[in-house]
């Protein structure tokens, strides 16, 4: 048996394909069961997020801890356009107006140990029409970083915020 040279190309192209593989595989697994949001819902929309969780120094008690003050991120659709942003809150304003803003409902941990945890958003509050006017509620999952860190904030750190980048995708859902 002839075995011909296997050309550089070739195998830069191989570990791509298998990266991308192993990226959506990462990303069909179904959130558990208690991100699930009720049988009525249909899902609306999904986006992607790029951005930092924002965390404050700050006194606890008689520690200082790090406590998050707000997210900050730009959400982008399917086709990788803007979609909009996302904050405090907290809320999501969608490029044509719309916005929400949500109460955290329930929370399980990464599979990623070092990326905050999955989310069920039920939304409390709308504005404006658009594609975000009849949202309900919101899943957070498939998380990247925004873990707040882990030593720093101490009495001369006091008050001082510190910026760390997440991804995330944001699944919406609507009534039926």
């Amino acid at each position: 048996m002839i075995f011909k040279p296997v050309r550089a190309s070739f195998l830069a192209a191989l570990a791509a394909t298998l990266g991308s593989l192993v990226t959506f595989c990462a990303n069909v697994d179904q959130p558990p069961a208690q991100l699930q949001p009720p049988a009525s819902e249909r899902l609306l929309l999904k986006v992607h997020a790029e951005g930092d969780q924002i965390y404050s120094c700050g006194a606890d008690g008689d520690r200082f801890t790090w406590t998050l003050k707000a997210p900050d991120a730009r959400l982008y659709g399917e086709d990788g356009k803007s979609f909009g942003v996302h904050f405090a809150g907290p809320s999501w304003k969608a490029n044509d107006g719309s916005q929400i803003t949500g109460k955290p409902a329930a929370s399980v941990p990464s599979p990623d140990a070092n990326s905050i945890p999955w989310l069920l958003v039920a939304v409390v509050s709308h504005s404006g029409d658009g594609a975000l006017a009849h949202v309900t509620y919101v899943q957070r999952i498939n998380t990247k970083g925004g873990k707040a860190p882990a030593n720093g904030c101490d009495a001369g750190h006091s008050g001082q915020e510190a910026r760390v980048p997440y991804s995330a995708d944001y699944v919406f859902f609507a009534p039926r």
